[in-house]
C-alpha cells in the first residue's frame, strides 16, 4: 500500500478541519469546562496529604503524608459508606437498565400511536424535578403520622411503619425513586436504537411464528446490545459518585438511616461541614476516585474478555 505524502496528508487534514470548523467551535465550551473543572482541579489532590490551612494555602500547609487516611479509616464509617455506594449504585444500574429496556420496548410497540409524544414527555418530566421537591413528595407518602401509606395501613387495620427509623426498607425506596426519576431518559436512548432496526427482520420473524417476546429476545436485544454495553460502561465510570440530592434530600439526612443510606458523597459532606476538616474530606474524595478508577478498569477488562469470546453475549 502506497504511503500518502506528507504534503498531501497536511492538505487533507486542513480540509477536514475547515469543513468541520463549526463543530469544533461548538465543542470549545465543553472542552474548556473539562479542562477547568476536571484537569486543572487535580492540583487539589495535594490537600489530601497535607494539614490544610487556608492562610498557608495548598502548597504552604504542612505535609502529613497518609495521616488523613488514618483518620478516615479510624472507624468503620468509611468502609460502610463505600459498601453502600457500590451496592446501591449496582442496584440502580441493573434496575435502571432493565426498566429502561422494558419501557423502550413498550414505547416501540406503540410508536405509531398519536399519544407516543405525550408518553415520552411524561417519562422525561420527572428528570427536571428538583430532589428537594421529590424529598417532600416522598415524605408525604412515608410520614409516620399522616403519610399516605401509613394512613392507608391504618384504614386496613394494619400497624403503621416508621419509615424514617427503619433503614432496611430504604434500598428499595431509593431504587423506586431513582427509577421514577431517571428511567425515562434511558428508555428514550434505547428506543432510538430500536427504531434503527430493519423492520424486515420483524416481518420475517412473524412469518416464522415468533411472538413479541421472541422478537425482543432474538432481534431487538442482540441489535441494541452494543448500546447497552456502552451505557453500562458510562454508568460504571460514575459508580463511586452517588447522587447527593437523592441520598441527602430524600432521606432527609436522617442519622438512623445511615446504615443503609450513608454513601461516600454524604460522608464527605459531613466531614467537611460538621468537622470542618478540609484535609480529611479531600482524602475521602481521593479514596473515592481511586476505587472508582479501579472498578472502571476492571469492568472494562471484563467486557473486553466477553467480546473476545466466541459465544455471543446474552442475558436470556
Amino acid at each position: 500500500m502506497t504511503a500518502i505524502p506528507a504534503s498531501r496528508w497536511n492538505r487533507l487534514r486542513g480540509h477536514v478541519f475547515r469543513r468541520n470548523l463549526t463543530w469544533f467551535l461548538m465543542s470549545l465550551p465543553a472542552l474548556a469546562w473539562i479542562l477547568i473543572f476536571k484537569y486543572f482541579t487535580l492540583v487539589g489532590v495535594w490537600v489530601a496529604f497535607t494539614d490544610y490551612r487556608v492562610r498557608r494555602g495548598i502548597f504552604g500547609s504542612d505535609f502529613v503524608w497518609l495521616k488523613n487516611f488514618e483518620f478516615l479509616f479510624a472507624t468503620d464509617t468509611a468502609i460502610r459508606a463505600t459498601v453502600n455506594t457500590i451496592v446501591l449504585n449496582v442496584l440502580f444500574i441493573v434496575g435502571g437498565t432493565l426498566g429502561a429496556l422494558f419501557l423502550a420496548w413498550l414505547l416501540y410497540e406503540v410508536y405509531t400511536s398519536r399519544l407516543t409524544k405525550y408518553y415520552q414527555t411524561l417519562l422525561l418530566l420527572p428528570r427536571f424535578i428538583s430532589w428537594v421537591v421529590v424529598g417532600y413528595f416522598v415524605y408525604a407518602l412515608l410520614a409516620t403520622d399522616n403519610g399516605l401509606i401509613n394512613t392507608t395501613l391504618r384504614s386496613a387495620g394494619l400497624d403503621p411503619v416508621s419509615w424514617y427509623t427503619s433503614p432496611q426498607y430504604w434500598p428499595i425506596i431509593l431504587l423506586l425513586v431513582s427509577l421514577w426519576s431517571g428511567v425515562g431518559v434511558g428508555s428514550l436512548i434505547y428506543l432510538s436504537g430500536m427504531l434503527a432496526i430493519d423492520t424486515q427482520l420483524f416481518e420475517a420473524a412473524r412469518i416464522d411464528g415468533a411472538n413479541k417476546w421472541h422478537q425482543f429476545k432474538d432481534i431487538i436485544f442482540p441489535m441494541i446490545l452494543p448500546l447497552v454495553v456502552i451505557n453500562l460502561l458510562l454508568s460504571m465510570a460514575y459508580i463511586m459518585n452517588a447522587d447527593f440530592g437523592l441520598f441527602f434530600q430524600v432521606t432527609r439526612n436522617q442519622p438512623l438511616l445511615y446504615p443503609a443510606t450513608d454513601v461516600l458523597d454524604t460522608y464527605i459532606y459531613r466531614s467537611l461541614i460538621v468537622t470542618n476538616n478540609v484535609s480529611m474530606a479531600a482524602a475521602a474524595q481521593f479514596y473515592q476516585s481511586i476505587i472508582g478508577f479501579a472498578l472502571v478498569i476492571t469492568f472494562n477488562w471484563v467486557v473486553r474478555r466477553i467480546e473476545r469470546a466466541d459465544e455471543p453475549m446474552s442475558l436470556f
